[in-house]
């Protein structure tokens, strides 16, 4: 398990990619990848947002990251999973975070990405500041439904 915190832009894929190639003891047993990649829209609640800044509780937001995984480690049979989340300024379409997790088989791959990826949205320390096309900044006061209204 590996849980990151980054300021920085990163390629999703190039981290799946260098993660797998350091981590060769399990690849037999890993018969599914799943991977979650979030990346910022260029709107919210109806407005549009020209980027955003993302904060968070240093040693707290990774502990919780870190006992999510664990949680979903004891839930579905994992192999390895990596967590990596965006902070700092972020621009619309860049990647916010990653979540890939290694098992046997696809459902729990599947089922332990989505756990993962719901508690980091509901029970995780971030807070966002939009900057909005037309209404200057604004804080994020709740966080978006997994799916779509309608």
């Amino acid at each position: 398990m590996t849980v990151k915190i980054t300021d920085r832009a990163f390629d999703p894929y190039q981290e799946i990619q260098a993660y797998q190639n350091a981590r060769t003891a399990n690849i037999g047993a890993a018969g599914a990848s799943s991977i979650f990649i979030g990346t910022m829209r260029d709107f919210n609640d109806g407005v549009g947002v020209t980027g955003m800044t993302l904060d968070y509780y240093p040693g707290m937001t990774e502990k919780q990251l870190e006992k999510i995984v664990t949680e979903a480690q004891s839930l579905w049979p994992v192999i390895d999973s990596l967590v990596i989340h965006r902070v700092g300024d972020i621009l619309p379409h860049e990647s916010i975070v990653l979540v890939a997790v290694w098992s046997s088989h696809r459902g729990d791959a599947f089922d332990a990405t989505r756990y993962i990826m719901e508690a980091l949205k509901s029970t995780v320390p971030f807070w966002k500041k939009e900057r909005l096309v037309t209404e200057g900044e604004r804080w994020v006061a709740h966080n978006t439904s997994g799916y779509k209204a309608g």
